[in-house]
């Protein structure tokens, strides 16, 4: 199958309604994805991911910019001559018929011969792991399946560019597991090109090539998942991806190298940043990358247990530091535990300490 490669360039899209000021849902949008590409579009509910990807469909006018898809835009092109394929959250599979003629049904509209139809319907389903259910109807299977049809009938046009909007969140975790490798595996092996939107941090990480946070219909940054987790942005950025959440810690920039807390707690931070002395800013830690001991010695922060949840895998220990009112949670391992107001000493890596402009919210590099 050839390659197809898609660009986006300067999409905007703006909502006006009479007697209301104009909504801008999307704000100058430019990407480019590589042929075979994956990428995640990942972003808080509203934040103009679906509007995004509903305009490559060419299920919604675009405001202004471009749509390219193999080099020639699309934007003018009517959404059915679009060779688009389009997974949606909600199924959208017709009750009445089969999973074969679900399958086939979009080829057999497009005059396709019968005999064609059937033997990509077949190729399709053994693809996918389909096969056996061929013959049944959308309302005797599970979610999990109902997912599979739904992706296998976005697939089966062979189309230029794949689109997957939220094509995971009506599962269960144990479903959204399977069905999520079951996922990777297909785009890999099929190689389309593809965008994945999702608010699914995790979903994002595991699946995407490379990953554009949007917020507010803007992209606030793009890079491999290796590249958003470990050196986010900005703040924005760094607290919408991780689980647990990063501590964000704010403080005032000091000679030595260090960030003050409170007037008994310092941290170090990388002295290339160059922080200026005085300067308030905003400390990025997160959970995994802190290191905890026992009360005793005078080795890194001392700090007071609030609570600890051991989680079997992991543990999550939640603490305060003196003077410091935002609490300090910290990813421990399963042997840990940890007592209500037990004394520890915390320590953090200067090199794994992410350094955020209190003002703009920008990462200070």
């Amino acid at each position: 199958m050839a390659m197809t490669e898609l660009a986006l360039r300067e999409l905007r899209k703006t909502y006006a309604s009479r007697g209301r000021p104009p909504v801008e849902a999307v704000r100058g949008i430019d990407l480019e994805l590589r042929s075979g590409e994956l990428l995640g579009l990942l972003g808080p509910s509203g934040c103009g991911k679906s509007t995004t990807l509903r305009m490559i469909a060419g299920l919604e006018a675009v405001t202004g910019g471009d749509i390219l898809v193999g080099g020639d835009s699309v934007v003018k092109v009517p959404a059915q001559q679009r060779n688009i394929g389009v997974a949606f959250e909600n199924y959208a599979l017709y009750p009445p018929l089969t999973v074969a003629d679900n399958l086939g049904f979009g080829l057999a509209a497009r005059g396709r011969p019968r005999r064609e139809v059937a033997s990509r319907v077949r190729d399709m389903a053994e693809r996918i792991g389909l096969r056996e259910l061929l013959d049944a109807r959308p309302g005797g299977l599970s979610s999990g399946q109902k997912q599979r049809v739904a992706l296998a009938r976005a697939l089966i046009r062979e189309p230029d560019v794949l689109l997957l909007d939220e094509p995971l969140s009506h599962l269960d975790a144990a479903q959204r597991d399977t069905t999520r490798r079951e996922l990777k595996r297909i785009q890999q092996d099929l190689g389309h090109t593809t965008i994945l939107v999702t608010h699914d941090q995790e979903e994002a990480l595991s699946l995407a090539d490379r990953i554009a946070v949007m917020k507010d219909g803007v992209i606030q940054q793009l890079g491999t998942p290796y590249e958003i987790y470990d050196s986010p942005a900005n703040l924005f950025v760094a607290d919408f991806v991780g689980e647990p959440a990063i501590n964000l810690l704010p403080g005032v920039a000091e000679a030595d190298g260090r960030v003050r807390l409170s007037d008994s707690v310092r941290l170090a931070v990388p002295v290339r940043l160059g922080v200026g002395v005085g300067r308030e800013v905003v400390l990025g830690i997160r959970p995994e990358d802190l290191g905890l001991a026992s009360g005793e010695g005078d080795h890194g922060l001392r700090a007071r247990v609030s609570a600890h949840e051991p989680l079997l895998e992991a543990g999550i220990a939640t603490l305060a530091l003196d003077g410091v009112a935002k609490p300090l949670v910290v990813q421990t391992g399963p042997e840990v535990r940890l007592s209500r107001d037990e004394t520890v000493r915390v320590t953090a890596d200067p090199q794994l300490t992410h350094v955020f402009d209190a003002e703009t919210g920008e990462a200070l590099r």
